[in-house]
């Protein structure tokens, strides 16, 4: 999982001008022969004002980041059955922040038990979890790191067998999961309201830089925001506003706890490329909306697990016209709120990247799957070895995190066991 680096051997090869009389020659001779007299300051000084506008710092209400790169939150597998981190967990992370990610989003936390949805899943919805949690923030920002907690209940898609309750939905529907559902009543959306409260409450006890509501993917805050799942007749549903009205209430009960200068993100669909979900016009709207209360970014995503080949998680990313598939969305959202917007969605390639945020599309680039390969990525890329992320993108990193394993990059592991015969 290691970055990709240039060999010595590599390097020469590639430059062979340089390589004459190498080993013949102190640090200091061959310091001083790098740059001739007075053009060192000057190759300083084109370095810096060519940098990419991927490496230029940036901040997110008070949250200063080195680089314009975000790990999207990824269902790593690795916290215990109760969701405590773990020290495989807490090592994940500290390669994150080693590697130069700009920002770490934690895997999705659920933030009551009812919640859960997978196993191992991190979980935040306890006093007891804040301790384990702040060892891992501590591991990030001892590498010089920043690490965001995000927020999330996975409604329809929570595990009854690992919760010991029905799954609940802001409607009834049916022919969704395999499982019934209960409909949320008010008393029940009151009480996750608070539960959000309370989860960022001990996100900022552990030392978090801030918090992310998870409404992305079909998961609970998802299911309301779309007419698909949302099919409430009472303040939470029907038209735009009140399904939106449960985020904006967890909002000000996140703003309570924290105040107004920690960051609050969102991870939010576009659209849910679904007949009858939730459409980009919708988005957009809510994305202002989403504003006005307090959000100080939004990460733009899309699909849902019913979504076919229009899913959150696509694969067969072959070539650049296959990356970045929410770029459309995030610039319509860009052009209409005067926040950060993070754009996700099949990245693979820095040019790419550089050209969505040089564009204006997105303020922040942000990658899950590459990071499950190479956690170093983004320090290659600074290095100069500007080659696309080595992810697949086939999906088999999913298989060990849904077998209790721990996610890892399977197609990685498998070409280390052939060279190793």
């Amino acid at each position: 999982m290691a970055g990709t680096k240039i060999s010595g051997s590599g390097f020469f090869r590639l430059f062979p001008d340089r390589c004459e009389n190498r080993f013949d020659r102190s640090p200091g001779e061959l310091h001083r022969q790098s740059y001739p007299p007075g053009q060192r300051q000057d190759r300083l000084h084109r370095k810096k004002e060519f940098m990419s506008i991927l490496f230029k710092p940036f901040a997110i209400n008070g949250m200063h980041l080195k680089n314009r790169f975000v790990r999207s939150a990824t269902w790593e597998g690795l916290a215990t059955e109760d969701g405590a981190v773990t020290d495989e967990l807490v090592a994940v992370m500290a390669n994150l922040a080693e590697g130069d990610v700009g920002l770490i989003i934690t895997g999705h936390a659920y933030v009551t038990k009812e919640g859960q949805a997978g196993c191992r899943q991190l979980g935040i919805y306890k006093d007891g979890l804040v301790a384990g949690l702040g060892k891992m923030v501590d591991a990030v920002h001892e590498k010089g790191g920043s690490i965001v907690a995000q927020l999330a209940h996975s409604g329809i898609y929570a595990d009854p067998e690992r919760t010991g309750h029905r799954p609940l939905a802001p409607s009834a529907i049916e022919k969704i999961t395999n499982h019934p559902i209960r409909e949320m009543t008010i008393s029940d959306i009151r009480h996750l309201v608070a539960d959000f409260g309370r989860a960022a409450t001990r996100a900022r006890s552990a030392g978090f830089d801030g918090v992310q509501i998870h409404a992305a993917h079909g998961y609970l805050l998802s299911q309301f925001l779309s007419p698909f799942f949302n099919h409430r007749s009472d303040e939470y549903g029907g038209e735009l506003e009140n399904r939106v009205r449960i985020h904006l209430e967890i909002i000000e009960a996140i703003r309570a706890q924290v105040g107004k200068d920690y960051p609050v993100l969102i991870k939010m669909n576009a659209a849910d490329f679904i007949n009858g979900g939730f459409e980009l016009d919708d988005a957009v709207v809510a994305g202002r909306m989403l504003q006005a209360k307090g959000i100080d970014a939004i990460e733009v995503s899309g699909g849902t697990a019913l979504s076919g080949r229009k899913s959150p998680i696509r694969m067969g990313i072959r070539r650049q016209a296959d990356e970045a598939y929410f770029k459309g969305a995030a610039t319509a959202l860009k052009a209409a709120v005067d926040i950060p917007i993070i754009l996700v969605g099949g990245i693979r390639s820095f040019a790419v990247a550089e050209k969505a945020v040089a564009e204006n599309s997105a303020d922040f680039i942000s990658m899950c799957r590459p990071f499950i390969r190479e956690p170093g990525l983004i320090k290659r890329w600074q290095a100069g070895d500007r080659a696309p992320a080595a992810c697949r993108s086939d999906n088999l990193c999913f298989g060990p995190t849904r077998q209790g394993e721990g996610i890892y990059c399977v197609t990685a592991e498998r070409e280390r066991k052939r060279k190793s015969r």
